[in-house]
């Protein structure tokens, strides 16, 4: 199958091709130096040359401060920029699945979420990748959109300087006496190679509809630290951070995990524990 990847040099993107093309796709990496999501005559123009039979978007502004800052611009590409790729798919007759992220809920359930569950985001980055579900499931047919949470990976994350959770933890266990880390924000921390061949069965079905990707289980950023240091065999003098002692600038939900209940309605379903997920990265890391 002929599939591009629109953000294919982003954090996702990279491990969403590599996936791809060891399934056996021929796949067509588009950055934004070839595509402009947000330009619908750049959108038409390059599908329409490409003739994909799928196209998977891993592109967005996700700098959630930049996001709140700017929504205008995070709206462009979020949200206008997915349903000019919705648009052109459903004209060419194509598949389209967007990425999309837990930050549409508020976290006020305390329990994970199902794809029924009313989203409510607490923020400009959590609205407009709302508003770019709503245009990848009504202008495509074929359409549909994966939420994932807590992702981390290989390659560099633009948004938060090259760096991910992961990689921030063993940098600051080598340089600080102690490190403190909230206990009271819940996710579910996703590799990106698991994302990625989640997406890949998903793409396989030509599956539309909404769906929720991450890996099994949750925890706490603190449990999330810990099993960072205790698997990687890192030395560090972790601390709970005390309510409120890290004001944040943009409101965030405190409780986002995700249950992947439509995927496994479906019997697609291959995500495995986030555990599992963080001892393979770390292994990658260390090798």
């Amino acid at each position: 199958m002929k599939v591009a990847v629109i953000g294919s040099n982003g954090q996702l993107g990279v491990d969403v091709c590599i996936a791809l093309e060891k399934a056996g796709h021929s796949v067509t990496p588009l950055s934004h130096a070839e595509i402009e999501i947000s330009d619908r005559a750049s959108v038409t123009a390059v599908l329409q040359s490409i003739g994909p039979a799928a196209v998977v978007n891993t592109a967005a502004m996700h700098n959630v401060e930049q996001c709140e800052g700017d929504p205008v611009k995070a709206f462009a590409v979020n949200g206008i920029g997915t349903r000019n790729l919705a648009q052109s798919c459903e004209a060419l007759g194509t598949y389209f699945l967007t990425i999309s992220t837990d930050y549409v809920f508020d976290g006020a359930k305390a329990a994970p979420y199902i794809e029924t569950d009313a989203p409510l985001p607490l923020n400009v980055y959590g609205n407009t990748k709302l508003s770019g579900e709503h245009f990848a499931l009504t202008a495509c047919r074929e359409g549909a959109v994966l939420r994932v949470s807590g992702v981390y990976g290989s390659n560099p994350c633009r948004a938060k300087g090259g760096m991910n959770f992961v990689r921030m933890m063993l940098k600051l266990a080598a340089e600080k006496p102690e490190l403190r880390v909230v206990d009271y924000e819940i996710l579910t921390p996703t590799y990106t190679v698991d994302i990625s061949n989640q997406i890949v069965k998903i793409v396989e079905a030509r599956a539309p509809g909404l769906f929720h990707g991450t890996a099994q289980g949750a925890c706490s950023w603190h449990e999330f630290a810990s099993a960072i240091f205790e698997i990687s065999g890192t030395k560090a003098n972790l601390q709970k951070a005390n309510l409120g002692e890290f004001s944040a600038k943009v409101a965030r939900p405190t409780y986002s995990v995700l249950d992947n209940a439509a995927l496994k309605a479906q019997g697609l379903d291959i995500m495995p524990d986030w555990r599992d997920g963080l001892t393979r990265y770390l292994a990658l890391l260390q090798s």
